[in-house]
């Protein structure tokens, strides 16, 4: 067995987390500036010092740190000598950066089927009727063999969606003009925030999460400063790579320490105004998660941000200090306390609020998997760097990073965008073909007066007849709708929301 991790202290007691119960899963919470950053660099250091991968969002931009040795700290040297830490050492620990925008980090894409329609769907802010839509025109794809990799494939299948409504209509379900241009309008809007760079190809790999080096587990930290602008593209991100783990990772049962934890920090924003469907897929995610290996910690400021049936699968607690300045503050105190094991000599819910800075209220499952009585007690300082590194160590991280190379140049293979380009061009050829035989066929029917333009008729059409040319190029025009093609790849979001891989 792993030894376990002493990750808080008080004068009588160490709080251990027990490496074969950080897949139970686990909470961090409290209020901005009490401490809940540092504990999660603690818990970082912690698992990669046992060879334990992390994943982790630096919404702040100051998590960067972890990959360079302490010391200038005055507070943490004085944390360390007021809880007699023996052995304590500064050091730095292997960091791959990663950036949605490529910019900080590493660049992180997702293909569109990948993402799926009902994640798409959240960060568009599309309503129930839109979604539809965009499911309906992801079927479209789905059986025409139509790959959706970048946004541009999806604006184009939704341009042929609607221009070719009749025929889905029939045979998919009601296709709105209306909802076509909302979606529309939505991914002209995620491409101003820039969310055009996280779809397309190379897609992130799993496996790049979860690495070691020199028998360290390497940190994944996620720049997320910039993506915090677009609060649903952050928690849709980190949704799809939680469900990304989910699907690709074996079954692995219950292991002596994790194969990957994954820190989800602002976790408030993957449940605002999310969809009962949506939430409910969270929770299966997040109970089913843990025999893929994988523990799973939310970090926000209040437990109540987390619905009932996701917290209740959160074993690990730590829970920083609260305020209580309004009645609705006070409840949201006593819900807090109430979510941890009782300790007959403290009033939890009043030392919520009479926290310090680093101090916290903890209770970490037992070897047997029972929660262990809440305690207070300080969080054990990180032996990393705190604060931001600088941009020249960032750029030296990267340079030097097990993926270096791998994600940093785009790939545009042919793809839906292509395919439905080159259907419409045949369809153009096919209709000026048709132009051209009926100008021929008129010219040709001149000289004789009578049955001499039976060949104009047969090509051209005579009235509302349609012509033989006419009906070759509506059938070139209909082939696009109804050509078979193979099932897209879709990923767990599209498979366990309804789609399929």
């Amino acid at each position: 067995m792993t030894d376990p991790l002493l990750i808080a202290k008080n004068a009588s007691t160490d709080l251990i987390l027990l490496p074969q119960m950080a897949n139970r899963h686990g909470l961090i919470t409290g209020a901005t500036g009490t401490g809940k950053t540092v504990t999660l660099q603690t818990l970082a250091e912690h698992f990669s010092r046992i060879g334990v991968p992390c994943f982790m969002s630096d919404v702040k931009g100051d998590l960067s740190g972890v990959s360079q040795p302490g010391g200038s700290n005055a507070k943490v040297a004085e944390r360390v000598e007021m809880l007699k830490l023996e052995g304590f050492a500064y050091q730095g620990y292997p960091v791959t950066l990663w950036d949605p925008f490529g910019k900080s980090g590493h660049p992180v894409r997702a293909t569109v089927s990948d993402m799926g329609p009902l994640l798409l769907s959240r960060m568009l802010d599309l309503n129930e009727t839109q979604s539809g839509v965009l499911n309906l025109a992801f079927k479209v794809a789905d059986d025409n063999g139509l790959l959706l990799l970048d946004l541009k494939d999806l604006r184009t299948l939704l341009a042929f969606v609607g221009e070719n409504a009749k025929q889905f209509t029939t045979e998919y379900g009601n296709v709105s003009a209306a909802s076509i241009g909302a979606i529309q309008r939505g991914l002209l809007s995620l491409e101003s925030q820039g969310g055009e760079q996280i779809f397309g190809e190379p897609m992130l790999n799993i496996d790049d999460l979860i690495q070691t080096d020199r028998g360290l587990g390497v940190i994944n930290i996620l720049s997320a400063d910039q993506l915090m602008q677009s609060p649903k593209m952050y928690a849709t991100l980190l949704l799809w790579l939680l469900a990304e783990l989910f699907e690709n990772l074996p079954e692995a049962g219950d292991l002596d320490k994790p194969k990957l934890v994954f820190f989800f920090d602002e976790a408030h924003l993957l449940f605002s105004d999310a969809p009962d469907a949506l939430v409910e897929k969270i929770e299966q995610v997040v109970r089913l998660i843990r025999s893929k290996g994988v523990g799973v910690f939310f970090v926000t400021q209040n437990p109540a941000d987390v619905p009932d049936k996701v917290l209740s699968q959160l074993g690990n607690r730590v829970q920083h200090a609260l305020r209580a300045f309004s009645p609705r503050d006070q409840k949201a105190v006593r819900a807090a306390a109430e979510t941890m094991r009782d300790n007959p000599e403290l009033d939890e819910a009043a030392v919520i609020t009479e926290l310090g800075v680093g101090e916290a209220l903890v209770s970490f499952l037992d070897a047997k998997g029972r929660p262990g009585v809440v305690e207070r007690a300080f969080i054990v300082p990180p032996q990393g760097q705190l604060g931001p590194i600088t941009d020249a160590q960032r750029r030296q991280l990267m340079q030097t990073s097990l993926v270096t190379g791998v994600y940093d140049q785009t790939v545009d293979r042919e793809s839906a965008h292509e395919i439905l380009k080159a259907r419409a061009e045949q369809a153009a050829q096919a209709a000026a073909a048709e132009a051209e035989a009926k100008q021929q066929a008129k010219a040709a029917a001149k000289p004789t007066a009578g049955g001499g333009g039976v060949l104009g008729d047969i090509l051209g059409g005579v009235g509302r007849r349609e012509g033989a040319v006419e009906a070759l190029a509506k059938s070139a025009a209909r082939s696009m709708g109804s050509q078979v093609g193979r099932a897209i790849m879709r990923g767990v979001l599209g498979s366990l929301f309804g789609g399929k891989r």
